[in-house]
């Protein structure tokens, strides 16, 4: 019998433990030995938690508890989870963790810490969608060229209501917030936060990128109008909030951001709370992984076959490796990065104010693929949309300084990457 403790009995770690008692002859069946959850570690005592386990306010009753063989840390932030976790592995307990935050700062440092000891984490990116076992296991032959997600169900829920029924932005925050997909504060979902800790996870999977999340471009949806949502339509593209890592020549990129996507890619095709990330190795090509990113099911069911595996013997290094990975492969920062990009100002209506934004970007080696003139609510000026060709990110941050200083050029010049 393999014994299971919990650090953290929420809406996850209650479904851990149901799942593990209400399915267990199943599970037993395909690990070999039967799992059993025994105990709990909770903040309050005093709220009903609906489980069939022992519970304590202390996690040292878990962590140190000699009858518990596998630790499950499901109590979110960084630096508490951190200390349990290392305790853990340091009594030479197998921990299995779905905590973003935790390994977005403290991935590498976990790992040196627990050696030969098996730390597993596949819930701790798109909930039910087993893609870091992809990255770990199945596509271990490949070198991965590129990382595309949506991994955040809010944003995508929120995009999808604004594009699909042309919701505002703050209408469907609200709804989000109503139905439990956003939190009264949002900023961690909507400001591509909780993307961002998911990616740096895939980032060390695939590159042996140790960076954290300050070293990464991210960005939210908060700006995302109807405005942008039409030429979007247009031309041709969705908008997602999606994750990106690629290599190239000069090493790799890592970003989140609200993105325009062709509208026949795949990932373009996945709306509302679901979750999809797109992997694309250099010998199996492009594969697509498609599921629920949350919820305590889905998530505990990522958990629970993270403990199968420990069960059966399977361990390895936690990040897939254990020592560096494509060394000499290093981050690029922000200005390295090259995209296609669009741009909305809002301008004066009168002649040669085109032909001005034009001869700036043009100063700076950019040029236009597409443009599009709408009407604005206010008298005299109009709007223009504009999609660039490839260009660095640093020209075009100098571009939008210098244009943004022209007379005709009224308020804060907008911008949307392009992903083709």
């Amino acid at each position: 019998m393999v014994k299971v403790g919990i650090l953290g009995v929420g809406t996850v770690g209650r479904s851990v433990a149901r799942i593990l008692i209400e399915n267990g002859d199943i599970i037993e069946a395909r690990a070999g030995r039967r799992i059993v959850p025994v105990i709990g570690a909770v903040r309050n005592l005093d709220k009903k938690r609906d489980v069939d386990i022992a519970l304590t306010d202390n996690p040292a009753d878990v962590v140190d508890n000699e009858d518990v063989d596998i630790v499950v840390e499901l109590m979110g932030g960084v630096e508490e989870p951190y200390r349990w976790v290392g305790r853990a592995l340091k009594n030479g307990k197998a921990v299995v963790t779905a905590n973003k935050a935790l390994l977005a700062y403290h991935r590498y440092e976990l790992q040196e810490l627990a050696g030969d000891t098996p730390l597993f984490y596949e819930a701790s990116v798109a909930g039910g969608i087993p893609v870091i076992g992809a990255l770990r296991n199945g596509l271990s032959a490949n070198h991965i060229e590129s990382i595309e997600g949506i991994m955040n169900g809010t944003c995508n829920y929120m995009l999808t209501r604004m594009i699909k029924e042309g919701a505002a932005y703050e209408d469907v925050l609200a709804e989000a917030q109503s139905l439990g997909y956003a939190e009264a504060d949002p900023t961690f979902d909507v400001g591509g936060f909780d993307a961002a800790h998911k990616l740096l996870i895939l980032g060390s999977i695939a590159y042996g990128i140790d960076a954290k999340p300050e070293d990464i471009v991210i960005e939210g949806i908060e700006n995302i109008t109807q405005t942008d949502v039409e030429f979007a339509r247009e031309f041709g593209y969705e908008i997602k909030l999606l994750a990106i890592a690629k290599r190239n020549e000069k090493g790799v990129e890592m970003r989140v951001h609200a993105t325009m996507i062709p509208q026949e890619s795949m990932i373009a095709k996945v709306d509302g709370v679901m979750n999809a990330v797109s992997v694309m190795g250099d010998r199996v090509g492009e594969t697509l992984f498609y599921g629920p990113g949350a919820g305590g099911d889905a998530t505990a069911s990522a958990v629970i076959a993270d403990i199968v595996e420990i069960v059966r013997g399977n361990s390895g290094p936690m990040l897939g490796y254990k020592k560096g990975l494509e060394s000499g492969l290093k981050l690029l920062g922000k200005d390295e990065i090259v995209s296609q990009y669009y741009l909305k100002l809002k301008v004066e209506d009168k002649p040669g104010v085109l032909a001005a934004v034009s001869s700036k970007l043009g100063d700076f080696g950019i040029s236009i693929e597409s443009m599009l003139q709408k009407p604005s609510r206010v008298e005299g000026k109009v709007r223009l949309l504009f999609t660039t060709h490839l260009c660095e990110e640093k020209k075009i941050t100098m571009a939008m300084e210098e244009l943004s200083r022209l007379d005709v050029v009224d308020e804060k010049i907008s911008m949307i990457r392009i992903e083709k």
